[in-house]
């Protein structure tokens, strides 16, 4: 049964029989909200989120070798791979998918932070206020159930950028926290430094 998170709560990544997991897939998805224009008006850009990994070593980054994103999809140890870029966020169910397999990742790996940033979001005047519907989910990637959820839903006006949760070891558990971080942050390189 899957578990709805609140901002700041954490919960154990488990299989449902209580045994450890060994992959999971780690979904995101949002809608844009329907922007208004006038009759001569040109038609908005869709807006392009893209989601990245961040794998840290002692929740730091190390190198941008250790960045998942559209343009280097799966990480150097092979353990994080994220599944391609969705350029609108149109449809149902998960705009983009970034699968971890926990068993392989080598030890000195604690922790993935997942983030979303806006592309060209200041070039283009897009923000998160202009988003809507935005989670993040875990699931078993061996049996494709889910295992948490989170809803973000506050007001993110003027914020081109969020840190939705992590995935990190702790005494040995690996353990899942919903964040819901939002920057101001222009890029994926801005947001990164956050974490070196």
């Amino acid at each position: 049964m899957s578990v709805n998170l609140q901002k700041g709560q954490k919960v154990e990544l488990r299989k449902s029989n209580g045994g450890s997991l060994h992959r999971v897939m780690v979904g995101l998805g949002w809608d844009e909200v329907q922007q208004s224009r006038g009759f001569f008006a040109p038609k908005p850009q869709d807006i392009d989120c893209d989601a990245s990994a961040f794998i840290c070593v002692n929740g730091r980054l190390q190198g941008t070798d250790d960045v998942v994103y559209f343009g280097n999809l799966t990480h150097r140890s092979g353990c994080v791979r994220h599944m391609g870029d969705n350029l609108t966020g149109a449809g149902d169910g998960d705009d983009e998918q970034i699968m971890i397999d926990l068993a392989s990742l080598p030890t000195q790996y604690d922790k993935i932070i997942v983030v979303v940033n806006i592309y060209q979001a200041m070039q283009r005047r897009q923000h998160f206020g202009l988003i809507r519907n935005a989670f993040i989910r875990v699931c078993d990637a061996e049996t494709n159930q889910e295992l948490c959820k989170y809803n973000l839903s506050e007001n993110y006006d003027n914020m081109t950028a969020m840190v939705f949760g992590e995935v990190y070891r702790y005494n040995g558990a690996w353990k899942f926290n919903a964040i819901g971080q939002a920057t101001q942050d222009n890029s994926i390189g801005d947001l990164a430094k956050r974490f070196v």
